[in-house]
């Protein structure tokens, strides 16, 4: 006799419990109430003849059988909507356009990657990317995306974790509010109209120019050093920033390099997939263009 197939809602709950470790959390994502996934995952157990959970304090632990069939269930989900995206666009799960979600920093998305989209689409024509702006230094979920581009590691089994370069920080300014200082030098600095960054200290990089100065008190703070940049374009300041992102603007003559003092940056971008991903290879294709374009 076949065995009968548990209800899909119940292995959706038991994927969202195993990977939030909570049952609460599991219900808001899945917009049930804690009992209806306490329900669920009490009869999953109960025909599979298996503990799936542990409470370990206020936390939900899936035993070892628990997290393989999560696994499962999550590549299986995952090939369910490639087949459900293929059947919206009339194609075959194994032709046409293959969609990724990335989520990515939203400095580095804005300023850096999108720029450069074109060139990726024009060598992989069969990946469409799902784009999403992510702001914290913590990362979001990492199972609610295919590709994340983060400041910080994954703090999860099961990820492969790329760092993609060792940046730096410099002074830059806009070419109109530098000509209003036409005897400008590195040691007026401190003097100026200067944008903070709420991540990074004006401190560091007057040690490293040699000037004795302390934290500036004055001036606009920002905490998305993309909208720092993008002030520091428009002449509302001198800012401290990223190498590779104001790389573009320099060449194209929007910003002017401070000096040529460079500090290590403090924060990093990484990388980040998940093992076995069903769509890994193409996951792949955009991590070696990337490179590509760093490197470059």
């Amino acid at each position: 006799m076949a065995t009968s197939f548990p209800p899909l809602q119940a292995l959706r709950a038991l994927e969202a419990a195993a990977r939030r470790r909570s049952f609460s959390r599991a219900a808001e994502e899945l917009h049930l109430t804690h009992s209806a996934v306490s329900h669920h995952l009490r009869g999953l157990e109960e025909q599979l003849g298996v503990e799936l959970f542990r409470r370990a304090g206020t936390r939900m632990i899936p035993t070892a059988a628990g997290a393989q069939l999560a696994e499962r269930v999550r590549h299986s989900l995952d090939d369910l909507r490639d087949a459900l995206d293929a059947a919206r666009r009339g194609t075959s799960s194994t032709g046409g356009a293959m969609r990724l979600e990335l989520s990515a920093m939203s400095d580095f998305l804005s300023f850096w990657l999108i720029p450069r989209l074109g060139g990726f689409y024009d060598q992989h024509p069969q990946i469409d990317l799902s784009l999403h702006m992510h702001a914290e230094i913590a990362p979001p979920d990492p199972y609610a995306v295919d590709i994340g581009i983060w400041h910080r590691r994954v703090d999860e089994p099961g990820f492969q974790i790329r760092k993609l370069l060792d940046d730096q920080v410099i002074a830059v300014g806009s070419p109109a509010l530098l000509a209003r200082y036409p005897d400008f030098r590195i040691e007026d600095l401190p003097n100026l109209p200067l944008l903070h960054f709420a991540r990074r200290s004006w401190r560091d990089f007057f040690e490293a120019a040699g000037l004795q100065a302390d934290e500036p008190v004055r001036g606009p703070v920002f905490d998305d050093a993309g909208l720092l940049l993008q002030a520091t374009i428009n002449g509302q300041g001198f800012a401290t920033a990223r190498l590779q992102l104001a790389r573009d603007y320099l060449e194209r003559g929007e910003l002017v390099q401070l000096g040529h003092v460079r500090i290590p940056a403090s924060l990093d971008y990484f990388f980040t997939w998940r093992e076995g991903h069903p769509r890994e290879a193409a996951i792949l294709q955009f991590y070696r263009w990337l490179k590509g374009q760093l490197a470059s």
